[in-house]
């Protein structure tokens, strides 16, 4: 199996404030660590407004991060495409490629967050549109060296050539996250990797991996189970009220993110992690917290779903990723069917 990371950094540290910036060199040091640990790949969320000094310059903390590592995979978890000109985005995502030699894994979405909806004032209903025209763009930027011009409903563009052309052909593989049958045959079908929430039941996720390589089948593409990758909350604790201390804390952390991304009528729309928070420790049921050897039965269990691929959301600082470097990915290092990087 792989293992890599999913993360969200915050540019305040302790007692530090945002103003240092001293979250975002933890984070760095962090990934660093990881890297030399033997971690497959780092996936960093885009967030805005929050209040919390959450990551919102997703592509520029990418960005050191590949001047500072020479193996992982960094990727975006995920770009929401409604907030960006997709020339510019393609450009930068082309940039990060360069500069990392071939290392970007690109993770886009529509968003879900009622208060970006907001703050950037585009409605919820355009999400769907907007997401499928910034696609449409950047695919044949990144494909063509030939100028082309578009004329669609958010953007138009004349004349243009995106560059530089990146290093990955014909493009750093996109991701997205989906959890319907019908939005991962969606991804299937267009030979979109996969993200899979943290939230799902092992017996969910087999059911999604069996749908999506059915589809990629069904129209002629090839699989490999690292195109999937299954995220995770970990917590390596050291007993049962170390576990359960951890688990409240997620479940504090968990209701924050909920907050921002219902709407005011406290409705949740279609994402991921308001599906799961409206049953009691739903968004906490499946999470990876644990001694090593509770985590380590809970990781087989995902395994036997068909899981080659998971990115840990650490709960804690260096110290959980040498203990599960340590005690329980050795026992995973077996190799998949596919041991390499998906393209």
């Amino acid at each position: 199996m792989k293992f890599g990371l999913f993360t969200s950094a915050q540019a305040n540290s302790g007692d530090l404030a945002a103003e240092t910036g001293q979250g975002f060199r933890d984070w760095l040091d962090f990934n660093i660590e990881a890297e030399a640990l033997g971690f497959h790949s780092s996936f960093l969320v885009e967030h805005h407004f929050t209040g919390w000094n959450q990551a919102s310059s997703t592509m520029m903390l990418l960005m050191a991060l590949a001047t500072r590592t020479r193996t992982l995979r960094l990727g975006s978890a995920v770009m929401v495409l409604p907030w960006h000109n997709p020339v510019l985005l393609a450009e930068q995502a082309a940039t990060l490629d360069l500069i990392s030699g071939g290392r970007f894994d690109f993770g886009i979405g529509k968003g879900y967050r009622h208060s970006e909806f907001k703050g950037f004032q585009i409605a919820p209903e355009e999400a769907d549109a907007r997401f499928e025209e910034a696609v449409e763009v950047m695919a044949r930027a990144f494909a063509s060296r030939e100028r082309f011009s578009h004329r669609g409903r958010f953007w138009h563009f004349e004349d243009i050539v995106v560059e530089p052309p990146p290093a990955q052909k014909p493009q750093p593989p996109f991701w997205v996250a989906a959890a319907s049958e019908g939005s991962i045959r969606r991804a299937a079908a267009r030979g979109f990797n996969l993200i899979l929430d943290q939230y799902a039941s092992p017996r969910q996720i087999g059911e999604r991996i069996a749908a999506y390589k059915s589809e990629r089948e069904r129209h002629g593409l090839s699989f490999n189970p690292l195109q999937i990758a299954v995220a995770r909350q970990l917590y390596v604790a050291t007993d049962e009220a170390d576990k359960q201390a951890a688990l409240a804390r997620q479940a504090a952390y968990t209701k924050r993110t909920v907050d921002v991304s219902r709407t005011p009528d406290g409705k949740g729309g279609g994402s991921h992690v308001l599906a799961y928070a409206d049953k009691a420790g739903g968004t906490e049921e499946h999470a990876l917290y644990g001694t090593p050897a509770e985590i380590g039965a809970l990781i087989e269990l995902l395994q036997d779903a068909g899981a080659a691929y998971v990115l840990l959301a650490v709960a804690g600082g260096a110290g959980q990723l040498r203990r599960f470097a340590r005690d329980i990915m050795p026992d995973f290092a077996r190799s998949t069917p596919a041991d390499a990087a998906a393209e």
